[in-house]
């Protein structure tokens, strides 16, 4: 009898310290939402953009809890990284092969698109428009359907062009891409 309490004792230990790490990683983490890379290779150059996918939940989304006229991390948690493998236009920028930290500033009018170039910060607290590389109007229409969880999409269309898509809620917003 005496083994078997020893025995539920130490199970009951090991399960709650198990709990607790779990706890800590989740806490030490900080991420809210789950996380996901999407990539496509376009004129043999690898386009990735890898960003924190928040749910819909019932909010307001635009101009609710996305604010209008603020910049956003385009995502979820840590800022959303853009990387190119190679150089590339991004509407009117040039974007020179690396890695960036992709923001927007959503408004009723129109979204402008920014490439930062502090790639690990999380979220768009300590955003620093002098690390600009530069910025960009979106193309924004409305979705049809409800997307319920944020969405990033790398499209190619053909040859060296391609896509950029940001889809939440009822709105889509997007920017062309073209790779030298």
């Amino acid at each position: 009898m005496r083994k078997l309490t020893v025995l539920v004792l130490m199970a009951s230990l090991l399960a709650g310290a198990a709990v607790l790490a779990y706890a800590q990683d989740k806490k030490k983490a900080g991420r809210a939402s789950p996380h996901e890379t999407t990539s496509a290779v376009i004129a043999g150059k690898k386009i990735s953009v890898e960003y924190g996918r928040p749910f819909k939940k019932g909010r307001t989304i635009f101009g609710g809890l996305v604010p209008w006229g603020k910049v956003w991390r385009a995502g979820a948690d840590e800022a959303t990284v853009f990387t190119t493998g190679g150089d590339l236009m991004l509407g009117h920028l040039h974007v020179p092969a690396g890695a960036y930290s992709l923001f927007t500033i959503p408004t009723p009018e129109g979204w402008t698109l920014i490439l930062n170039k502090t790639v690990k910060q999380w979220g768009a607290y300590s955003y620093d428009q002098g690390q600009d590389l530069g910025r960009v109007p979106m193309k924004v229409e409305a979705s049809g359907n409800p997307t319920e969880q944020f969405t990033v999409l790398i499209e190619g269309t053909g040859g060296n062009d391609g896509v950029l898509k940001l889809v939440w809620d009822t709105t889509a917003a997007s920017v062309p891409i073209m790779v030298h």
